[in-house]
């Protein structure tokens, strides 16, 4: 009997300690869900699971509170292709289907259309996993990505109408080019109408001459007329508007506007266009807006150049199969190579009375197409710059 009660109480010593590990045990695993939870809370990342054999959902108290659920609510596809915005669903659904079939590398953004109207944007990814038991299973994680998208669409309105006050300023640093492109053709129409009153004043009329001299009217009132719409075209300011470009002209209708520019700056600008290139796709404006900052960069480098010949050159040629390249090369002061990587960076410029916003924009502005800018010193004397661009039906 005493043998007895003593095994007796050291079975329950061990049924206690047990229960004091267990209960111990379970603290610490609330406490790691408390974290856990609060966690997901402050990054506004949820995680789910997907059973592939049954389609069973299991979701974080984060990821229903980012779909708008109640806890009580069992998640199921409907449930979700309910709560995605209309535009979106197509695109879950193919998602959810590749979810179902445990296809690899899932991951994608979609918005969520909440009962009040409120938009949310969300990033999924998941991995496929086996259990312990052998079961296949769609481990993820939900992020709410709706302050991130809000800047980013933010900033894109802050840099187009950044840019549209670049353009502005442009314009009023171009002013000289512009009066003398408008002048020259206002000039001539003088010319012309008063040579051609002359010659129906004459007895008899020399109606032959005049016909023709009005017909150069016409043609320098076109001309003026085009320089105009231009202008106007460069200094409004607009949404992008991504179209088929044939960048060769892009590129002559820059040299249009700078010519004048070039000649104060005593600049030759020398084009090499290969023909024949592939149509991009971009805005028209923007273009011209880098085109005419990397060049006007260019000649302002050149300024104090007294030993060689002010040659701004631009040349289009084809990059690779998809993509063409435009650069603007010149013969000016150069910069110090450990400067170069803070070209196109904000508020950093080499000039004394720079903002140090051009090529940034010009950045912003490339990257926004989908392509790529940059800056090198060339072999010899000068700077070259140069950008990539898709072509039409390549890069969205």
């Amino acid at each position: 009997m005493i043998w007895l009660s003593v095994a007796q109480r050291r079975t329950e010593e061990s049924l206690r300690r047990a229960r004091d590990d267990l209960q111990a045990t379970v603290r610490a695993l609330r406490r790691s869900e408390a974290y856990l939870a609060e966690a997901q809370r402050l990054s506004n990342m949820g995680s789910f699971a997907r059973k592939l054999g049954t389609g069973e959902f299991f979701w974080s108290k984060e990821t229903y509170r980012i779909m708008g659920f109640d806890e009580t609510v069992k998640p199921t596809d409907a449930l979700i292709l309910q709560r995605i915005h209309p535009d979106d669903r197509k695109l879950v659904r193919q998602q959810l289907d590749r979810a179902a079939r445990g296809d690899e590398d899932y991951e994608y953004e979609c918005r969520l259309l909440m009962p009040d109207g409120e938009v949310k944007h969300v990033h999924l990814r998941a991995d496929r996993q086996v259990s312990e038991t052998g079961e296949e299973e769609l481990v993820g994680a939900v992020m709410d990505v709706t302050a991130t998208r809000k800047a980013q669409e933010a900033l894109q309105v802050a840099q187009t109408a950044l840019a549209h006050v670049t353009r502005v300023s442009m314009l009023g640093e171009m002013s000289a080019s512009i009066a003398h492109e408008v002048n020259q053709p206002l000039g001539a129409i003088v010319t012309n109408a008063e040579s051609s009153l002359r010659w129906l004043s004459r007895q008899p009329p020399e109606v032959e001459e005049a016909v023709a001299g009005i017909r150069q009217i016409v043609k320098d009132a076109h001309r003026a007329s085009e320089v105009i719409r231009r202008i106007r075209e460069f200094s409004k300011q607009a949404e992008p508007e991504m179209v088929r470009l044939d960048i060769n002209e892009v590129v002559e209708e820059v040299v249009t506007l700078l010519r004048h520019e070039a000649l104060r700056h005593g600049a030759t600008m020398e084009l090499e266009l290969e023909w024949g290139l592939l149509p991009v796709r971009g805005d028209r404006i923007q273009l011209q807006q880098v085109i005419i900052n990397l060049a006007v960069n260019g000649m302002q480098a050149m300024a104090t150049v007294r030993d060689r010949d002010r040659v701004l050159v631009m040349r289009t040629q084809r990059q690779q199969s998809d993509r063409v390249l435009v650069a603007v090369e010149d013969v000016g002061v150069g910069i110090k190579p450990e400067n170069a990587d803070r070209l196109f960076s904000a508020f950093y410029t080499t000039k004394h009375d720079g903002l140090g916003m051009g090529l940034s924009i010009c950045r912003s502005i490339i990257e926004a197409h989908g392509g790529r800018v940059w800056g090198s010193p060339n072999a010899g004397p000068g700077m070259t710059f140069q950008f990539t661009i898709s072509a039409y039906g390549q890069g969205g």
